[in-house]
């Protein structure tokens, strides 16, 4: 029955995960216009992503314990409601700040939904196994981008960019449905459920632990490049350089494309080297990528679509980074945790997601143009986390501990 129930998850947990990168991606081509719209700056419409992402670190810590003491299936469920009634929030807004607010309640619906999605794994299947299972829930992640900016920019010329919310609130609706009726409560026995909700000594061994800490900044360092990369490509290649939203959802839709593909690879590259080495290589790929996109921008074309081009071919290598780096790095920043698995991945997406959010609002602050800012954010970080590595006083913060 236990092995019935693992083999039937993974799809659920697939369509769940599609909750946050489709808020992200599906109105990243309508960017321009909704700043037209409302009379604002392109810094101030890139806030709106900042927000949601931010929204869903930060929610990781009231809604973590929560899943380890009422279960997964009711966080889901509150998670999916909330993802809904936001989006057509988001729908209907006629003013900026509305707007704001309601992406804050869609990133705290989204990470509702990415605690059970990530806790189940860690629930149902060994370190080992999970690595590979976040880099297959990794890979449908990276499918979104691929298709959502082409779906939102064909609704938002059809019907404009409120239809990309309204299109939200519909799958949301669909996704109730199948956590209504199939998703089963995961939650392990041994959780700790005892004492208050929200206490020092819940989040305290979690954050005492460096191999915890060490991998929680690496996915952070990812998602920050990532998430630097999503808030300016449309400035860049719309506003900027002059692509139509559709050119600007097939550039992006070829990058997401390679991004998907080396997330299916991804298993078969940890199993051949293993979690830590996975990691140097990602790092490695990041730090590639920032200084090619230097050198391209340095002596590379500076106009229309071979411009376009020497911005986001260096983004290819990125993606590669990324999608070898998030499952192997989840997977030993939580290994150590199956009693508290649900604070555990609350913590690590807390520190994933703010602190990246964080990171490309400072950077989005300056007067960087978008292929140095995002060079800067993600060639930093790469340099900071191998110097790390480099280091042998540091070895316990990174070297496999808890690999079985």
């Amino acid at each position: 029955m236990r092995k019935i129930m693992r083999r039937n998850l993974l799809p659920i947990l697939m369509s769940m995960v599609v909750l946050s990168p489709l808020a992200i991606d599906i109105y990243l081509p309508s960017m321009p216009t909704m700043a037209a719209e409302f009379s604002i700056t392109s810094s101030e419409v890139q806030s709106t992503l900042v927000l949601f992402l931010f929204a869903m670190g930060v929610g990781q810590i009231l809604i973590g314990p929560l899943a380890d003491r009422y279960g997964r299936r009711p966080i889901a469920i509150f998670g999916v409601l909330l993802y809904g009634v936001s989006s057509l929030f988001a729908a209907m807004a006629m003013e900026f700040h509305w707007l704001q607010l309601a992406r804050v309640l869609q990133g705290l619906a989204a990470c509702s939904t990415s605690i059970v999605v990530f806790s189940a794994v860690r629930d149902c299947f060994s370190p080992k196994e999970g690595a590979r299972y976040y880099s297959y829930l990794n890979g449908v992640i990276c499918v979104i981008p691929a298709l959502a900016p082409t779906l939102g920019g064909l609704l938002a010329l059809q019907f404009g960019w409120r239809s990309t919310f309204i299109f939200m609130t519909l799958y949301a609706i669909v996704i109730m449905l199948v956590v209504g009726y199939r998703l089963p409560e995961t939650r392990p026995k041994n959780t700790d459920t005892t004492g208050p909700l929200y206490r020092w000594s819940r989040y305290k061994p979690v954050l005492s632990e460096p191999h915890f800490m060490f991998y929680a900044l690496c996915c952070m360092a990812g998602m920050a490049a990532i998430l630097s990369y999503v808030s300016y490509a449309p400035v860049w290649l719309i506003d900027h350089l002059g692509m139509s939203e559709l050119t600007f959802s097939g550039l992006f839709g070829l990058n997401a494309a390679v991004n998907i593909a080396a997330c299916f690879l991804a298993p078969m590259v940890i199993n051949k080297l293993g979690n830590r080495p996975t990691v140097i290589l990602a790092l490695c790929t990041m730090l590639l990528s920032a200084v090619s996109q230097v050198l391209v921008q340095t002596w590379g074309p500076q106009a229309g679509l071979a411009a376009a081009f020497s911005f986001m071919l260096p983004m290819i290598l990125l993606c590669i980074g990324f999608a070898l780096l998030l499952g192997p790095a989840t997977s030993m920043a939580l290994s150590a945790f199956g009693e508290r698995a649900g604070t555990a991945t609350a913590m690590l997406g807390f520190i994933q997601m703010s602190g990246a959010s964080l990171l490309a609002g400072l950077v989005q602050q300056t007067d960087l143009t978008a292929p140095y800012a995002v060079a800067l954010v993600m060639g930093g970080l790469a340099i900071m986390l191998l110097a790390m590595l480099a280091m042998p006083r540091l070895d316990h913060w990174h070297q496999e501990q808890h690999a079985n």
